[in-house]
């Protein structure tokens, strides 16, 4: 480190000076990882830019740390859409599906594809 440099450490903190909801925590790390495996998934999917777009959606409102749940389900939806038939990443879709579940009862059957599997499914 440089002489004299000055460290400095910023704390994310929600609306009104709340402190993050911890859900939005792991909100963010199983969208990282669900990030990583659609990354390092070989095959061409036609809507992986949609499934990225929204990835990166929901790590932002991850990061707000008070994410609004309408759009965490709009988006789960999308990226289940896009990626739900690939089997090798439903592991990792059933866990940004169960952060999502976290944040409210969770969306009914007909909201979620069968594909989605259940947040200890295939785990």
């Amino acid at each position: 480190m440089a002489e004299g440099a000055v460290v400095v450490e910023v704390e994310r903190t929600g609306r009104s000076g709340e402190d993050p909801d911890p859900r939005a925590g792991e909100l963010g790390v199983a969208v990282a990882r669900l990030r990583r495996a659609l990354a390092g998934h070989p095959a061409p999917l036609p809507d992986r830019d949609a499934a990225e777009d929204e990835l990166a959606a929901l790590d932002a409102m991850a990061r707000t740390g008070h994410p609004d749940v309408s759009r965490l389900r709009r988006s789960l939806l999308l990226v289940a859409g896009a990626v739900g038939s690939v089997s090798a990443l439903g592991s990792a879709l059933g866990e940004v599906r169960a952060a999502v579940d976290r944040f409210g009862d969770g969306p009914g059957p007909a909201e979620v594809p069968d594909g989605v599997p259940h947040p200890r499914e295939g785990a």
